[in-house]
């Protein structure tokens, strides 16, 4: 824990995603009297992402409703905001930051949000004003406007991005054409029960997939008006948005000296190889209890936990407890929750009838849940989540009959 708890105690916060704006305000709620700072390369306050690809996309959000606080909370604790300005170099001896306009801020602990970038399609011609990723409210933004009836947009990458975005595009009367290298959707994340049925769905919905495929060239002379798939198959399109994962922001990072592999890495409390330097989100590969090996989660919930720990450690608190790690996706009228990793797993159970649209999938190892998926399921991602953390033993013909209650089970 950071010994300085003093009132002159500085704090640097570099990254206004979700990790930084919970860990700012986390800092306050834990008893932090020291001076705050924030510093994002966004104009805007720290707010909510994983509407982008949805209610923003659509028009049912306002920048108000995705704020992650209301606009006179960081005056009123004291926290220091330095909104559109990008931090360029860390100075370890001197403890400062510097930043792209010239100006330095002083710290005496540094906490690095940074996140990840979009990663590139890997392919000539890309930089065109129509071919877009999605990771924030500008990005957003210029998808919106490529969106509506009549407009064809080609997705490359059928993650959760993808698929959210094919279902928001369907939403507002666009042509949806999904392209994805893997034989089937979803392939480093869910399971193939999963998987299937969101396909179905989608399909069902007008979207088109080209599965086990891969772009080989892009049309057009300025912007992007077809593309070519190595099979031969050719798609006119208007827009093309890419979702193939993202990597982690380190450049600040390792230009300050700062131990890395796929991230940076901390330790349990977010604590870097330089004492005085935590870091949290996206950007960061930390050792994860309940599975004895260093991870690097891309969650909201896995930054605001990862924000409570480095805010506790500041403040000389305990550390909170580890939590289990879960996510979610939203497409069409599906929400789709997953708890757990579904780490040498050996048994999959499905709890109930996917044509139903609300079911189960359970991933069981040597007899205990580690990993839930459940779709229009609250009470399985609950049970789920709850007996993954207990370790306990389950019957894998009890867990597959709707019949048997899941209190029972869990309790």
């Amino acid at each position: 824990m950071t010994s300085d708890h003093s009132s002159t105690h500085r704090v640097v916060v570099i990254g206004a995603g979700h990790g930084g704006g919970n860990v700012v305000a986390l800092l306050r709620q834990y008893g932090f009297g020291g001076p705050v700072t924030l510093i994002g390369d966004e104009p805007a306050a720290p707010y909510h992402r994983p509407p982008l690809s949805k209610a923003w996309l659509k028009g049912t959000a306002s920048a108000q409703s995705l704020a992650l606080k209301p606009a006179d909370f960081y005056a009123t604790q004291n926290i220091t905001l330095r909104l559109g300005h990008a931090a360029e170099a860390i100075d370890r001896d001197t403890r400062r930051v510097a930043l792209a306009d010239g100006s330095s801020i002083d710290y005496d602990t540094l906490i690095l949000a940074t996140g990840a970038h979009a990663r590139p399609l890997p392919l000539a011609n890309t930089a065109r004003p129509n071919v877009l990723t999605l990771r924030n409210m500008a990005d957003a933004d210029r998808l919106k406007h490529a969106l509506g009836a009549g407009k064809r947009l080609l997705i490359v990458g059928g993650g959760y991005i993808g698929l959210e975005c094919a279902a928001s595009a369907r939403a507002l009367g666009a042509d949806v054409v999904v392209v994805e290298r893997a034989a089937r959707l979803l392939e480093r994340v869910a399971s193939e029960p999963i998987a299937g049925f969101l396909r179905r769905h989608h399909e069902r919905n007008g979207v088109r997939f080209a599965l086990g495929a891969q772009i080989e060239t892009i049309e057009g002379e300025e912007a992007a008006s077809a593309v070519t798939l190595v099979d031969g198959r050719r798609f006119d399109c208007d827009a093309i948005l890419v979702g193939i994962g993202a990597a982690p922001n380190t450049t600040l990072a390792e230009g300050a000296g700062l131990a890395c592999d796929d991230g940076i890495t901390v330790d349990a409390d977010c604590r870097s190889s330089d004492p005085r330097i935590f870091a949290i989100g996206d950007v960061v590969r930390r050792p994860h209890p309940l599975y004895g090996r260093s991870l690097r989660l891309e969650s909201v919930p896995s930054a605001m936990e990862q924000a409570k720990h480095a805010a506790a450690a500041i403040a000389g608190r305990e550390p909170p407890h580890p939590e289990v790690p879960w996510f979610w996706s939203d497409q069409y009228d599906l929400k789709l929750q997953i708890a757990g990793l579904p780490f040498d797993a050996d048994t999959v159970v499905v709890r109930g009838d996917p044509e139903t649209g609300s079911f189960g999938v359970y991933h069981l190892r040597g007899g205990s849940v580690v990993t839930v998926e459940a779709i229009n399921s609250p009470p399985d991602f609950f049970a789920g989540k709850k007996l993954i953390a207990s370790g306990k033993t389950v019957a894998p013909v009890e867990l597959a009959d709707p019949a048997v209650p899941l209190n029972g089970i869990v309790a």
